[in-house]
């Protein structure tokens, strides 16, 4: 992502600029142009005395008319999103861009990677961007981070990952009535064993919430005891030996594996062929994100819950314009939106 800042050079003989400040300084430019805003909250003092001394050895000179530019609107939203391949994410940011052109505004839009350092860093280089509002889909370890951003700069939302906390607004699917649902309908089936595989749970709001009302399930629907797994969607051999410690952990029981997301389940539908395992004879298959493919995979498709991901992107720009719009302090509030369950020959 580029880094323009809020100021434009008045070029000295030397023609210094932004970029020049920023080399000899040793940082970047979104920290430069964050100096000249008087923005020192996450700067240290070594950092802040660097770059004065280099500024006035250089003789650099911000315009003054640039910054006047500060208080004009931008008609921006930023949008941060923690992995862009999940076909989840491209449909969420087409209902976010839909949206925010509806309103006259455009979205700036950052691929995270879950990496909570590149979240920090795309938010502060937007910031330079002057954009109006953010729409994140948080890694989960920024809490406190964003907190300050919604404090002293603009508006945030999260979209799709709670962070526990009744400071943001946040528009999710519902995923405790989606996986108790599930459940519901895979006991009705007869599946008394039900093993749930994800991907590393770590701060992700969604992986917990969808992990926690599982063992609710469990307990209460199925009494039994929870069969966990985590896997990464690189780790094929785990995926692998997960699957076959599951299928023969419940020899004799009508099992199957729920997944927590698509990514997920494409990684155990390739753990399942690998291992000349049977859909449904020899372990059932379902879980959360309905892709196109799913409906053709095996002899009648795969079992899958469809989110709302293009309505959840539509929900957080409504919430961000009403934050813009409002004259007093509005009160955060949780949206969920409801899911649907496909059934299909995986489970039956």
């Amino acid at each position: 992502m580029s880094c323009m800042g809020a100021f434009m050079v008045v070029k000295n003989k030397a023609n210094i600029t932004i970029a020049d400040v920023a080399k000899k300084a040793g940082v970047s430019k979104t920290t430069i142009s964050r100096y000249l805003n008087g923005k020192f909250e996450f700067m240290s003092d070594e950092s802040k005395s660097r770059i004065q001394e280099v500024i006035e050895e250089l003789n650099f000179r911000p315009n003054k008319l640039a910054r006047s530019l500060k208080s004009s609107k931008s008609r921006l939203i930023g949008v941060l999103i923690s992995d862009i391949s999940n076909p989840f994410f491209s449909i969420l940011v087409q209902g976010i861009s839909d949206t925010c052109n509806q309103h006259g505004y455009h979205v700036l839009v950052a691929n995270t990677n879950n990496a909570t350092a590149k979240e920090q860093e795309y938010i502060l280089s937007m910031i330079d961007q002057r954009v109006e509002g953010f729409i994140v889909n948080t890694t989960g370890f920024n809490t406190e981070f964003l907190r300050e951003i919604e404090d002293n700069y603009v508006p945030i939302v999260l979209a799709d990952r709670p962070v526990f906390s009744d400071t943001f607004d946040t528009v999710k699917s519902d995923d405790q009535q989606a996986t108790m649902d599930i459940i519901h309908y895979l006991a009705a089936k007869g599946f008394s064993r039900v093993g749930f595989f994800s991907e590393p749970i770590l701060n992700v709001g969604t992986r917990i919430i969808r992990q926690q009302t599982y063992r609710q399930a469990c307990k209460e629907i199925l009494r039994i005891e929870p069969q966990e797994y985590e896997v990464g969607v690189k780790e094929k051999e785990k995926a692998q030996r997960f699957a076959r410690e599951f299928v023969s952990r419940n020899e004799g029981y009508k099992k199957v594996i729920f997944t927590a997301n698509g990514l997920t389940m494409l990684t155990m539908l390739e753990a399942i062929h690998a291992l000349g395992l049977r859909m449904p004879e020899d372990v059932a298959i379902c879980g959360f994100e309905n892709w196109p493919w799913m409906e053709f995979v095996g002899s009648s498709g795969i079992t899958a819950i469809s989110l709302p991901s293009y309505e959840i992107g539509v929900e957080c720009v409504n919430r961000i314009m009403l934050r813009l719009e409002a004259t007093t302090k509005i009160k955060p509030v949780t949206i969920k939106l409801p899911t649907k369950l496909n059934i299909r020959g995986s489970t039956e």
